[in-house]
């Protein structure tokens, strides 16, 4: 059975060749469908191998079913432009989908890298994401950011690890900050939801407590509190735009 790899990119020329080599001997085919990049994403995507197709921006959700759409094979294995998949979950999908599979779409564990440290606590790593499926299966809703994978079908687990590059400092992080948490302002706001100050006050401080103590971040040292920090920021700064939002 083949498989189609599929990748949504903007702007991630540091990453994309990575995520490509990691992929191309089990992929037969890659699509990556571009929101208009603006660095080398695409001229390096395309001298690796990889199929093109440039369009507008439409939100997390609508981008992945236009990759889907475009993928020629049995299977899917879609992944973001800063997903790498290790040798371990390449061999295992393989061996899944070259055999007689026991389910028709499937969620893989996720190990965090971020700031260039394998983050094992505080709720980043040992999660598990939807990511290889059955052509037909499903597709995503149409949620700007936080996009799930609505499928009537059971769903089976892959332990092997798929790396997320997520954050390489903190620079990039309030970069992708500042993009996510508008756009899930703007979700919450299409959706009618409210926060009081309090209400995100006391939600933010919570996030930094859930993750650094519950969870146990601080056993990732001085990364696991700046991340536990970083989320405490982002979650108080997303409902602050909403809020923002609802008065104007």
């Amino acid at each position: 059975m083949g498989l189609s790899v599929g990748i949504i990119t903007y702007n991630e020329e540091k990453n994309i060749l990575k995520v490509i080599k990691s992929v191309e001997k089990i992929a037969d085919e890659i699509i990556i469908v571009d929101s208009n990049s603006t660095d080398n994403t695409v001229d390096l995507a395309k001298k690796n191998g990889a199929q093109v197709f440039i369009e507008n921006w439409k939100g997390y959700g609508p981008q992945k079913n236009s990759v889907i759409e475009k993928c020629n094979h049995d299977w899917i294995l879609l992944i973001d432009a800063d997903e790498v998949v290790s040798e371990k979950l390449r061999k295992r999908i393989f061996k899944i989908i070259n055999n007689k599979p026991e389910f028709e779409v499937y969620k893989i564990n996720f190990t965090a890298v971020c700031f260039g440290k394998t983050i094992k606590y505080g709720g980043w790593s040992n999660h598990y994401r939807i990511r290889l499926f059955r052509r037909g299966s499903g597709l995503y809703n149409d949620r700007e950011v936080h996009e799930k994978f609505v499928t009537k079908s059971l769903v089976g687990k892959i332990k092997e690890d798929l790396y997320h590059y997520t954050y390489d400092d903190i620079t990039d992080y309030f970069n992708k900050m500042n993009r996510y948490t508008s756009e899930a302002a703007n979700h919450y706001k299409l959706n009618n939801k409210k926060k009081t100050f309090l209400m995100f006050y006391f939600d933010s401080i919570f996030k930094f407590f859930k993750m650094y103590i519950i969870k146990l971040g601080f056993l990732d040292g001085y990364e696991g509190y700046l991340l536990a920090k970083l989320a405490s920021i982002y979650v108080f700064v997303k409902y602050a735009k909403l809020k923002e939002r609802n008065e104007k």
